[in-house]
């Protein structure tokens, strides 16, 4: 059970509250603009240091307030509890204690409370750019993968020097090599951790999905980010004349993309936008399912904003089915609670929580 206190204060429009969540199934209802988004929002701040609905810290601090906190009990799998408090002001500082110590490093809060959200603006994950993609993925990989992220720190660092000499215009070719050598180490070495991860995450998807949607043939096939005939250090020398011109480099692992194509052609261009949410979903709920298989320390939390809104009555069973077999924590928000009464078993834990103007007061169970 991940999070079983929640204390937020200063986030929006929400008065100070202190919450007890189920470990299970957690349904946020309420009028529109009463704060059920935000109480989200809290529980993502507490997770990555940053909203998911804006990318200025401004709005999301409660209007006369210098700093928003957000404090949370979670409990591994292992059975201990940590203590973990943010705290984020108006000039973007933020401060992070995990059991009373400072945390300088947003890798530690990640892996103590992986979030995953889905929310009206999912289906970016599709249409929008690779950088999106490359992220669900290494988001992924970051749970599984312990060497992950010293590979992904020497990638950017090496990343980052190489550009930054190639700004310069017409240098000595021999200048790149150090960092060249480190790229290309760290590049296939990331490479090799997306692959195997996106093989064991295929049929997971695609079982998934099969609940959700028939889409026989839809495919997911991942771009490594050069030529996959090719070693990337031949690539980066075949192609130091245009990094050159253009001052970046064109090829490797930050340019790794997900591709998933429907009938041969680009499912976002082909898919309606409720399939397209579909997919999605299946996306993320498939990196859940696989974080228990792989037993992480701790299950994936999820944060599911307005779902009756986004799926009709069928969809939405078959959705709040598989959260509930993934038996992880789970947060809902909706405005009609009705429209989410009957879809859990009588004997999942429910917890219901009532929003109004920013007051949060947990409600009779869903059951009496």
């Amino acid at each position: 059970m991940p999070l079983k206190r929640l204390s937020v204060t200063g986030v929006r429009n929400l008065q100070p509250v202190t919450l007890h969540p189920s470990p299970r199934i957690n349904l946020i209802h309420g009028a529109n603009g009463s704060g059920k988004t935000s109480l989200l929002e809290a529980i993502h701040l507490l997770g990555l240091a940053r909203s998911f609905r804006s990318t200025r810290l401004q709005p999301v601090i409660r209007y006369g307030e210098q700093a928003c906190t957000v404090f949370g009990e979670i409990a591994q799998r292992s059975g201990v509890t940590n203590s973990v408090g943010i705290t984020r002001s108006k000039e973007a500082d933020y401060q992070i204690r995990m059991d009373g110590q400072k945390v300088r490093s947003l890798a530690e809060l990640a892996a103590a409370l992986p979030l995953q959200l889905i929310n009206p603006d999912s289906f970016r994950l599709l249409e929008g750019a690779p950088k999106q993609r490359r992220q669900y993925l290494d988001w992924g990989v970051f749970h599984v993968e312990h060497q992950f992220l010293p590979a992904w720190q020497r990638l950017q660092k090496s990343l980052k020097q190489r550009n930054s000499l190639l700004r310069r215009g017409r240098i000595q070719r021999s200048m790149l090599q150090p960092w060249e050598i480190e790229l290309v180490a760290a590049g296939e070495q990331l490479d090799a951790f997306r692959q195997a991860y996106l093989q064991q995450l295929k049929p997971v998807f695609e079982d998934i999905l099969a609940q959700l949607v028939p889409l026989e043939d839809l495919t997911l096939s991942y771009y490594r980010g050069w030529d996959r005939e090719k070693p990337l250090a031949q690539v980066l020398d075949e192609q130091f004349e245009r990094d050159t011109q253009l001052g970046y480099t064109q090829a490797g692992a930050q340019r790794a993309d997900l591709r998933l194509r429907y009938r041969g052609m680009n499912a976002v261009d082909v898919l309606s936008r409720g399939q397209q949410k579909l997919v999605v979903c299946a996306l993320k709920i498939a990196q859940g399912y696989l974080m228990k298989q792989h037993g992480a320390q701790q299950d994936c939390v999820f944060l599911v904003d307005d779902l009756p809104s986004e799926l009709d009555e069928h969809h939405r069973r078959a959705l709040c089915s598989l959260l509930e077999n993934l038996e992880c924590q789970v947060f809902i928000s909706c405005v009609e609670l009705a429209t989410l009464r009957e879809c859990w078993k009588t004997d999942t834990p429910v917890s219901m929580f009532h929003v109004e103007h920013g007051h949060i007061v947990q409600t009779e169970d869903v059951w009496e």
